[in-house]
C-alpha cells in the first residue's frame, strides 16, 4: 500500500489548523447562544399592548445587541422583518426592578442562592434586582465583603444584579471604610433601626444615619432604612413571657405595633432635613423600606416630602395582598417585620399607593429553610420572619390591585421607572430608545393556581405565603439586555446576567 507523499503533510497540517480555528469560532458562537433562547441578537418584539412612557401602543420594539434601537406603531410597522416575535395581545412592558431582595449568597445559599433566586426572578418578569447586604455571611459592610458577594454572583445570575452595602455602627463613623465600600460599587447603603436578627449586622440610630448620609451626599446615592424602633413608653408590648399564645398571629402582631414604625420615622426625620436643597447632606437620599403602617408613619413621610426632604418610601405586595384577620394561627409563612396589619390598614396602603404617596413597590424577598419557619409548632415568636415572593410579585400586584383599578402604566411606575431612579439605573425602567432591552411579556387576563403543579424556581417554595392562591398574570417571556432568558418554564442554558456596580 502506498503511503501519502511527504509533500502533502504541510497541506494536511494547514487544513487541520483551519478546522481547529473553525471549531474554536463555532464553540464561541455556541457559548454566546447559551445566554439566550433566541438564535439571533437583532429582532423585533410585536404586540398590540406595548407600555411606553408616551402611552400604550400597538406596534413593535426593535432590539439589537442588547439595546432598544427603535419603537414603531402599527401605522409605521410593515412587519416584514424575518426576525419577529409577535405576542399578539399580550402586554409588553419594561422588566421589573426589585430594589429589595435577599439572595443570601455567599454563606447561606441553602436559604436562597444567586442561581435559584435569579431564575425565580426571571420567571416572574424581574430583569434587575438589587441584593441586600445581610442574610448572606459575612454581611456586606466593607469593600472586602462586597468583593465576596461579587465573586459569588459572577456567572451565576440570570438577571442583572446590583448590591446595597450595609451601614452599621462599626463603619458609620469611618468615612474611609464607607467610601471604600461605595468606590467598590455599592449602589447605596442599608441600615436597621431595630435588631436585624443577623449578628454581624447590628442596628443603627439617628447619629449613625446622619454620619452615613454625609458620606452618601458626595456620591449622590441613597440610604435605605428598616424603620422600626421600640419606644420606651411601650413597655406593655406583649411577648411570649407575658403569657401570650405564640401560636396566635395576634400575639406576634402586638409585639410590633404601628408605633414602632412611627417612632423610627419620627427619629429619621430629625436628620432627613439635611438632605433638602442647601442642606449639609444635599445629594444624599433616604428611602424607607417596606412600610406597613399606613397611618401616622405615612403622615410623617408626607410631611417630610412637603418640606423638601429627599425621601421616598416603598411597600410590598404582601402588605397589599393579606390582612391580619385572615392569617391562620400557627401559619408562620406569614411572619415578617414590620408585620402584616389589619384589613383597614391594607385599604389605606392601597389608597396611598394609588394617590402617589407611596412611591414604589419591592418584594422584600426574604427566604430561609423550611426548618426555621417552625411549621411543626407554629410559634410566631420564634419562627424566622420573611416572605418568600420574588417569582410572584407581578401577578400578586396585578391580581389584588384589580379591586382598586390599577393600570399598566401605574404598574410600570411602581415596579420599573421609580426603582430604576432609586438605584441610579438610567438605562433601565422604561421602553425607550437607547435603553437596555429589559422586557417582560405577560398575559394579565390569564389565571393560574399557584400550587405544586406550577413551575417554581425559588430554593424553598413551600415557605411562601402565596402558595395555594389563585392569581392573574401569566409571564410568557423575560428578556435581559436582549437575551431571552426565560420562556414557558425554560431558562437559557447559561447564566449571563450582568453585575451592576456603581462608578
Amino acid at each position: 500500500m502506498d503511503l501519502l507523499p511527504w509533500k502533502l503533510f504541510p497541506l494536511l497540517a494547514l487544513l487541520a489548523s483551519f478546522l481547529f480555528l473553525f471549531y474554536l469560532q463555532d464553540s464561541s458562537k455556541q457559548s454566546q447562544s447559551d445566554c439566550s433562547l433566541l438564535p439571533h441578537s437583532h429582532y423585533w418584539i410585536a404586540s398590540k399592548r406595548i407600555v411606553t412612557p408616551q402611552g400604550i401602543i400597538s406596534g413593535a420594539v426593535e432590539v439589537k445587541a442588547g439595546d432598544i434601537i427603535s419603537i414603531v406603531k402599527d401605522t409605521d410597522w410593515n412587519g416584514k422583518s424575518k426576525q419577529v416575535l409577535d405576542y399578539g395581545n399580550a402586554v409588553v412592558m419594561p422588566g421589573l426592578i426589585d430594589v429589595h431582595a435577599h439572595l443570601d449568597d455567599p454563606g447561606r445559599a441553602e436559604w436562597e442562592g444567586f442561581p435559584s433566586g435569579t431564575k425565580a426572578a426571571a420567571a416572574g418578569g424581574i430583569t434587575t434586582l438589587i441584593d441586600m447586604p445581610l442574610n448572606n455571611f459575612p454581611s456586606t459592610v466593607s469593600a472586602e465583603t462586597l468583593k465576596l458577594k461579587i465573586e459569588a454572583a459572577e456567572k451565576s445570575i440570570y438577571v442583572d444584579v446590583g448590591f446595597w452595602g450595609g451601614l452599621v455602627p462599626e463603619n458609620a463613623f469611618n468615612a474611609t471604610t464607607l467610601e471604600a465600600l461605595l468606590d467598590a460599587g455599592a449602589l447605596g447603603l442599608k441600615s436597621f433601626m431595630c435588631p436585624s436578627g443577623i449578628n454581624d449586622f447590628p442596628m443603627t440610630d439617628a447619629t449613625h444615619i446622619k454620619a452615613g448620609l454625609s458620606v452618601l451626599a458626595k456620591y449622590r446615592r441613597p440610604l435605605l432604612v428598616h424603620s422600626e424602633i421600640q419606644p420606651a413608653v411601650e413597655s406593655h408590648i406583649e411577648t411570649e413571657d407575658d403569657g401570650g399564645d405564640p401560636w396566635s398571629y395576634s400575639t406576634y402582631l402586638k409585639t410590633r405595633p404601628p408605633s414602632m414604625e412611627e417612632a423610627a420615622i419620627r427619629e429619621l426625620l430629625t436628620v432627613t432635613k439635611d438632605t433638602s436643597i442647601g442642606g449639609p447632606a444635599e445629594g444624599a437620599h433616604l428611602h424607607v423600606v417596606h412600610l406597613s403602617d399606613a397611618s401616622s408613619s405615612l403622615d410623617l413621610i408626607k410631611e417630610a416630602k412637603r418640606r423638601g426632604d429627599s425621601i421616598t418610601v416603598e411597600t410590598c405586595p404582601h402588605y397589599l395582598a393579606f390582612s391580619a384577620e385572615e392569617i391562620p394561627d400557627g401559619d408562620t409563612r406569614f411572619k415578617c417585620a414590620p408585620p402584616i396589619r389589619d384589613a383597614a390598614n391594607k385599604e389605606k396602603l392601597w389608597n396611598a399607593l394609588m394617590e402617589g404617596h407611596i412611591d414604589m413597590l419591592s418584594s422584600d424577598h426574604s427566604p430561609t429553610v423550611a426548618e426555621l419557619k417552625l411549621f411543626n409548632d407554629g410559634n410566631f415568636l420564634k419562627a424566622w420572619g420573611g416572605i418568600s415572593s420574588i417569582q410572584f410579585v407581578l401577578p400578586v400586584t396585578w391580581s389584588y390591585g384589580q379591586k382598586f383599578g390599577i393600570t399598566l402604566e401605574q404598574l410600570v411606575s411602581w415596579w420599573s421607572e421609580r426603582p430604576a431612579k432609586l438605584a441610579g439605573q438610567h438605562s433601565k425602567g422604561s421602553i425607550t430608545i437607547g435603553n437596555h432591552a429589559d422586557i417582560v411579556v405577560w398575559e394579565p387576563e390569564v389565571e393560574f393556581n399557584l400550587n405544586e403543579d406550577h413551575p417554581m424556581f425559588v430554593k424553598n417554595p413551600s415557605i411562601s405565603a402565596y402558595i395555594g392562591k389563585r392569581l392573574s398574570g401569566n409571564v410568557l417571556a423575560t428578556f435581559v439586555r436582549g437575551n431571552l432568558v426565560y420562556t414557558e418554564g425554560n431558562h437559557a442554558v447559561a447564566a449571563c446576567g450582568s453585575l451592576i456596580l456603581a462608578t
